[in-house]
């Protein structure tokens, strides 16, 4: 049979392989991925809101720079950083005008909030469902395009390097149907890897699948030990895994943390109290919790400003605290630190090109060097804007420069072999032993002595998956991607130098 050939592959569906896909002109055939419901990713999540520097009257990009490089412990990429803070804003602008409706005041001027880490009020906001109004915007433009085909439920299970760009194999996870194409560029944007961990604020789909095949590839990954802990995710309902988040705008807007006395006590660890960056305070909280001798209850109290005021700013954290029984206007809320964000990925130029001619990442799932080793809050949807946009456009470059492309009536493909599901039935066993690993030697505080015996066993895992019969079983493919961010986070903290 003769594979289907696009000019670019997309793997994901968050926003930066939406706004990349628009970038391209109608004649550029696109192949969009994603790999569950469209809509469905850590973009639509994003609670908090959109950073960037639109007016300079009590701002500058030169604060901007400044609030990124300290909170990411000055391990940023400073170019990195000025392409954020110069491009973020006509970014912003651009989804404006896409469609993307960020809330205003009386006078038609935005709205702009304060959040841990920023010195100045500049993160625009759609209430707190800023990613998922971004993401319905551009879905929506998307869709408009006849140049953009869209297979949703899709796991990208192989992809291989050709003189002329990728062939690829796919497994639509809803009607059990395998695939292959080609493609002559292939844009990653498969978001973060928190399925590692035990608990996670991340969706389901967040394996680290783009990551592992880019790594297959020869790409080069770097920094993928650098995991942020969110510090305000409201613990798990029991037998949940999923940990709903509390926006960092919600301390931005005078939420004080509390221990399980009651009492204020980020004083005596930072004097940006409660605006600290998320590091600071996620380690606050777990010496805090050794001081009271191992105790994890903590509170976000907020009741100062009312129910009738949290209903309208924060209308999705007020329904799920309502949803388990609190008014967070009258009660504070419990909270701990959980697994969120991915500062380490598939490392990318500013291009977002990465070591593997015509291969590109964008997102969470690539390492830009713009955060340094802890994200300062709202900077993740305006870097996968700025690195979405030129993944596009080098690609366009190279596309108008004469690059040879795929042709698919010259290339014999590969039928798909059944999907082959032996496997899965020890795959529940060994994810969880994964995440118990990493939870337990590397959760907020690295555990050195703990490292090197789970990195034994994540070692054995891993010959054991590769062991397993493979024909594009997409819970393999998971599991093994799962696997691998595990082997390079514990190696990553193995060989970090010591903290002085």
């Amino acid at each position: 049979m003769r594979m289907a050939v696009y000019d670019v592959l997309i793997v994901g569906g968050g926003i930066a392989g939406l706004y990349a896909a628009l970038q391209f002109p109608k004649d550029v055939q696109i192949l969009l991925l994603t790999k569950g419901e469209a809509g469905i990713s850590g973009s639509a999540l994003a609670q908090g809101g959109i950073a960037a520097v639109l007016e300079h009257d009590d701002d500058s990009y030169e604060l901007h720079f400044a609030d990124t490089m300290t909170a990411g412990g000055n391990k940023n990429n400073p170019s990195a950083v000025e392409q954020l803070i110069r491009e973020g804003p006509a970014a912003v602008r651009d989804i404006i005008r896409l469609g993307v409706d960020f809330d205003a005041e009386e006078n038609g001027a935005l709205q702009k909030t304060l959040e841990g880490g920023h010195s100045r009020r500049r993160i625009m906001h759609r209430r707190d469902q800023t990613g998922a109004e971004i993401i319905r915007a551009l879905w929506e433009r998307v869709r408009e395009k006849a140049n953009i085909t869209i297979q949703e439920y899709t796991v990208l299970c192989k992809l291989a390097a050709l003189p002329d760009g990728f062939s690829a194999q796919t497994v639509n996870t809803k009607f059990q149907q395998s695939g292959s194409f080609c493609a002559g560029f292939v844009i990653l944007a498969t978001g973060g890897i928190g399925q590692a961990y035990r608990y996670t604020t991340n969706p389901a789909i967040s394996t680290g699948d783009g990551i592992r095949i880019a790594s297959t590839l020869g790409a080069k990954i770097k920094n993928l030990h650098y995991v942020q802990f969110h510090p305000t995710a409201m613990p798990p309902r029991q037998d949940e895994r999923s940990c709903f988040l509390v926006s960092e705008a919600v301390r931005g807007e005078g939420a004080c943390l509390l221990n399980r006395d009651g009492e204020r006590f980020m004083q005596s660890y930072d004097e940006r109290l409660e605006l600290a960056p998320r590091d600071v305070i996620s380690r606050a909280i777990i010496k805090e919790s050794r001081r009271l001798g191992g105790d994890t209850r903590f509170y976000l109290d907020i009741t100062h400003k009312g129910s009738a005021w949290l209903e309208k700013r924060f209308p999705a954290i007020f329904a799920a605290c309502s949803g388990r029984g609190l008014d967070m206007g009258r009660e504070s809320v419990p909270v701990f630190p959980c697994q969120h964000y991915l500062m380490g990925g598939i490392d990318v130029d500013l291009d977002g090109k990465t070591t593997v001619p015509r291969l590109y990442a964008a997102g969470e799932c690539a390492h830009t060097g713009l955060h340094g080793a802890n994200r300062l809050a709202s900077n993740s949807l305006p870097e996968a804007l700025v690195w979405g946009r030129h993944a596009a456009l080098n690609i366009m470059r190279c596309i108008r420069s004469g690059y040879a492309m795929p042709r698919g009536a010259e290339r014999d493909g590969e039928r798909c072999e059944p999907v082959d599901r032996t496997a899965s039935a020890i795959l529940p066993s060994l994810i969880d032993e994964i995440r118990a690993l990493l939870q337990e030697s590397c959760f907020v505080f690295a555990d050195k002595q703990a490292i090197p015996a789970a990195l034994a066993r994540v070692e054995e895992i891993r010959k054991k998956l590769d062991a397993c019969p493979d024909a594009g079983n997409p819970e393999l493919c998971e599991v093994k991607s799962i696997a691998f961010a595990a082997k390079m986070i514990l190696e990553g903290h193995r060989d970090e130098p010591e903290a002085v």
